[in-house]
């Protein structure tokens, strides 16, 4: 049977969107700063209360977040408007709270996500731009996008992207992903690798970029995408590309 207490806990969706160049991804660690541990402290100063939260992704370090979804379930009657308020007071200005709102009781930030999309961002120019620097990756040789974003598509479809993972021990099993969209573009100076999927594995994002800037500086044959994805050997993909230029852009999610 239920405490009243259990009866009268609230389950929150809280989006927040943060610059990660400041942090050690999102995850507590022992000896290094993490948005989780930042969000934590904000919101217990505010309910002096540690519930637990769960979060619809990890982020490792100096990766960006420009949706990133939480969930947590709590007794305080603070209304939402009052709590996302109360959070951007306490948090450091690289992290701030978009929205905060009650939703079902078994919605779940990771379990109930449907997909996600990730951008990676490219300074593509010659010279380093101050104001970027964290925040994309600088390469200063010519990106053929045309190549590129005909040569994405090859990651559309449902396949067992091994060869584009990084094996750890998050890692266990299942390589199966769908992706759903892949495209490449270039404004101005800036070159984006856009993907969305259901799921994305440790760096699969981050290969895939590399995985095609190889292809564009010719170091990998262009038409072999299929060929890597089929052998499932890191070792035929490309470099996993720098942590600044990636941003997970949005979470996907149904009804809540």
């Amino acid at each position: 049977m239920c405490s009243s207490q259990e009866l009268s806990l609230r389950n929150l969706l809280i989006t927040i969107s943060y610059d990660g160049s400041k942090f050690h991804g999102w995850q507590i660690q022992h000896n290094a700063l993490t948005v989780q541990e930042v969000f934590q402290k904000a919101l217990y100063s505010i309910l002096n209360d540690k519930p637990d939260i769960k979060a619809c992704s990890r982020t490792d370090s100096g990766v960006h977040a420009e949706m990133f979804c939480i969930s947590t379930k709590i007794s305080h009657p603070i209304p939402c408007i009052r709590l996302k308020a109360a959070l951007n007071s306490h948090l450091p200005q690289s992290v701030v709270v978009l929205d905060v709102k009650e939703v079902n009781d078994d919605f779940h930030a990771r379990h109930n996500a449907k997909g996600k999309r990730y951008i990676y961002r490219v300074l593509n120019r010659c010279e380093r731009d101050p104001f970027y620097t964290g925040r994309a990756l600088h390469y200063r040789y010519d990106i053929d996008v045309e190549l590129l974003n005909k040569a994405s598509k090859s990651f559309i479809g449902t396949h067992d992207f091994t060869s584009f993972c990084t094996l750890d021990k998050r890692e266990k099993g299942d390589f199966i992903r769908t992706i759903y969209d892949f495209n490449v573009k270039k404004t101005g100076d800036i070159v984006e690798f856009t993907v969305e999927g259901n799921g994305f594995l440790y760096n699969m994002v981050r290969i895939m970029v590399g995985t095609l800037i190889y292809i564009s500086e010719g170091k990998i044959e262009k038409g072999s995408i299929p060929r890597i994805i089929e052998s499932k050997n890191r070792l035929l993909a490309g470099k996993t590309a720098a942590p600044e230029g990636l941003y997970l852009n949005k979470v996907f999610y149904g009804e809540m």
